[in-house]
Order: structure tokens, then C-alpha cells, then sequence
């Protein structure tokens, strides 16, 4: 495999961009207003899919609808200025979604099933611990296990176009604050997932947006995954994982220095028209 980056997309874009219909900050207008004004050629909003055990970060299902109204009003009203996408962050347990609806899927693994519970894998540090001391007798490897088995399946599950934040149990692990991710067992578990996901032929994001909110120096996956990808034949798109317009940017050149020796592709060109 080449070590040389190949950069198909020089434009500035995004299509992982959530607003005020789920966890965002932002209106979706005001955020394509933002994107023009920074220079986007493309923006792709990817609202988090209904999940029914947890309505605090998603969509509701009513507001799933108003959400798609407006993103489709928004693409007409602005055309000409910029590119806009109908997308969906897709969670692994979300169900009853109409993936036809969109222009393409995010799929992302925010939970385990665990005792008949729904934990999330990125809520709080203290959340993590817990979990681990819970149903993993305090081994971080095993509980990063289970989760990497459901990366693994997240593409078919979610009929997914791109994957979301592939390493995020490491939200919360900084310079391996809180588990070492140089252990034998979670090399394995990461490898294992991402040599299912790379057989699919499905792009990983390079996503900034633990960094805009202050959990992390580093984007997802971590240089060395990111790496492992290129070079095994995957590829990879940046992505912000905007919450707020201010950030829909964020960290964009840091990357493109950062991950200068992967293969970086435009997303534009794979979504179904």
C-alpha cells in the first residue's frame, strides 16, 4: 500500500452536522448561513436517528419529519450557494428507520446492551468507570471489546455510507488517562472491527469533534487506526461532527497535517443520488 496522501476532495465540506432538531446548538439555517460564510462548497446535516430508551441527545419521531422538511426547504431556498445533504446519524439500537429517506447514513455506536440496560459508551468519564466496574470487573480491554463488536456490525445494522467516530471509547482517554490503548487485547478489538468495515468499502470518518468540545487534543480514530485503514485499503473523510456553527470547521488544517500520510476521499462523489 502507498504511504503517499491521496486527497481527492480540496473543497471545504461536512456531513456530519447536527442542530437544534437533536443535541445541536444551532437552527439548520443558521448553520448553512455559517458554512457560506466560512466557504463551504457542501454541507451534509446528519440529525441523531429516534432512539426510544433515550430521547435526550435524538430526534424526536415528529421532529425526524420537520427535520427532513427542512433540510429539503433549505437545499431549494439556498441552491446555487452551496450543496446540501439530507443525512442521519444512525445509531446501532435505533430502530423503524426509512433509510430511504436519506442521502446517506452515518452509523454509530453510542450504547452497549448490557443486563437489559442501554449504557452509553460516551456520556461521562465517571460513566465509563462505572459501566467498567459494573459489567466488566473493571478490565477497560473487555468493555472496549464488546463495543468494537458492535463497530464491527454497525455497517450492516445501520446500512451505513460512512462510519462514525470509530474509536469513541476513547472520548474520555486523552493520553491514555484512563485505560491503555497499546494492550494486546485493544489492538486486537479495534483491528478485528476495522477489518470488517474496510471489506465493506465503507469510509471512516476523521472526526474533530471530541476536540471542539474540549475532551480531546486528537481527532477519532487516532493516527495509528487511521493508518491501519490507508493502508489496509480503507479510506477516510474529515468531518467536524459540528454541534455548533462556530466549530464547523474545527481543526480542519490540523488534520489534513496530522493524517497527511492516509487516504483521504470525497464523500461528495459516494453519496446515492
Amino acid at each position: 500500500m502507498t504511504n503517499r496522501r491521496e486527497v481527492i476532495c480540496t473543497e471545504r465540506k461536512n456531513f456530519h452536522t447536527h442542530t437544534i432538531f437533536c443535541d445541536g446548538k444551532n437552527s439548520a439555517e443558521e448553520t448553512v448561513l455559517k458554512a457560506i460564510e466560512k466557504g463551504f462548497s457542501a454541507l451534509g446535516f446528519s440529525g441523531h436517528s429516534y432512539t426510544f430508551f433515550d430521547g435526550s441527545y435524538c430526534m424526536t419521531e415528529d421532529g425526524t419529519l420537520q427535520y427532513i422538511k427542512e433540510v429539503k426547504r433549505l437545499r431549494e431556498k439556498y441552491r446555487g450557494e452551496i450543496r446540501i445533504y439530507l443525512g442521519l446519524e444512525a445509531d446501532y439500537f435505533a430502530e423503524n428507520i426509512d433509510f430511504d429517506a436519506y442521502d446517506f447514513i452515518i452509523g454509530s455506536v453510542h450504547y452497549l446492551k448490557l443486563g437489559g440496560e442501554f449504557i452509553p459508551v460516551d456520556h461521562t468519564a465517571e460513566c465509563q468507570r462505572e459501566t467498567v466496574d459494573r459489567f466488566f470487573g473493571g478490565s477497560f480491554d473487555k468493555f472496549c471489546e464488546a463495543y468494537y463488536e458492535l463497530v464491527a456490525d454497525v455497517a450492516e445494522k445501520t446500512h451505513a455510507d460512512l462510519i462514525g467516530h470509530f474509536d469513541l471509547v476513547t472520548k474520555f482517554n486523552d493520553a491514555d488517562c484512563l485505560f491503555s490503548t497499546e494492550t494486546p487485547a485493544y489492538i486486537g478489538a479495534w483491528r478485528s472491527a476495522a477489518d470488517v468495515l474496510i471489506r465493506r468499502g465503507i469510509p471512516f470518518e476523521i472526526n474533530t469533534g471530541a476536540i471542539a468540545r474540549g475532551r480531546r487534543k486528537t481527532p477519532y480514530p487516532s493516527h495509528d487506526i487511521a493508518k491501519y485503514i490507508s493502508d489496509n485499503g480503507g479510506s477516510l473523510v474529515y468531518s467536524s461532527d459540528c454541534h455548533d456553527a462556530e466549530m464547523l470547521d474545527c481543526e480542519y488544517e490540523k488534520c489534513m497535517a496530522l493524517y497527511g500520510d492516509c487516504r483521504i476521499v470525497d464523500f461528495e462523489k459516494l453519496i446515492k443520488k
